[in-house]
């Protein structure tokens, strides 16, 4: 009787040692949480939203343009932002419009705040690549440039400069909490 209890009790300690070391590997390689802090996504993202990170998407594949990243902006801060621009790529807005390489691109998940702004406010001031930190006239390889979709209330790539591709911890896409605002972000 004693020994079934003391292989009972080791089978439930070596149960539980794998479960940890399973969510550990997950964690520290696959998925993580992160809180949205701020305004700077907003409407798409709300100060407090849950989300999880997948860490290993750009290990086997490149960002695409609206992607919603989270990266290192510090040794002790992470941002939640869009990829709008890719390398080999010139940036620009102008009158509130994106253009990539000279070419106009909508940005449709900014329609619903456009729309609720007045005829005489911007949502995204006038800048080219020329004029951020790096002074590049094209996004070199290994480097995005990031944005928030709440541009008038935003540190991204117009003041921080480039994000280089080592500083992404991954790409994020699905609200988990609060429950009244669970969903999957498009990144259209």
């Amino acid at each position: 009787m004693e020994k079934k209890k003391k292989s009972e009790w080791f089978d439930w300690i070596k149960a539980l040692l794998i479960a940890f070391g399973i969510a550990f590997i997950i964690r520290m390689f696959f998925f993580t949480p992160i809180v949205v802090d701020g305004p700077s996504m907003m409407p798409t993202l709300h100060n407090g939203d849950q989300m999880i990170v997948n860490k290993f998407i750009y290990d086997i594949q490149n960002p695409d343009r609206f992607d919603i990243v989270v990266f290192h902006a510090s040794e002790k801060k992470d941002f939640i932002k869009r990829v709008i621009g890719l390398p080999g790529e010139h940036v620009s807005v102008k009158n509130d419009v994106l253009h990539i390489d000279g070419e106009k691109v909508k940005e449709p998940f900014l329609q619903e705040r456009k729309e609720d702004m007045h005829s005489y406010q911007t949502l995204t001031g006038d800048f080219q690549l020329e004029d951020l930190p790096g002074e590049y006239e094209t996004i070199p390889e290994g480097y995005v440039l990031v944005l928030g979709d709440n541009r008038n209330n935003s540190t991204d790539s117009r003041m921080l400069g480039l994000v280089s591709m080592d500083k992404i911890v991954g790409k994020t896409s699905f609200i988990y909490w609060p429950l009244d605002r669970i969903q999957i972000i498009h990144d259209d």
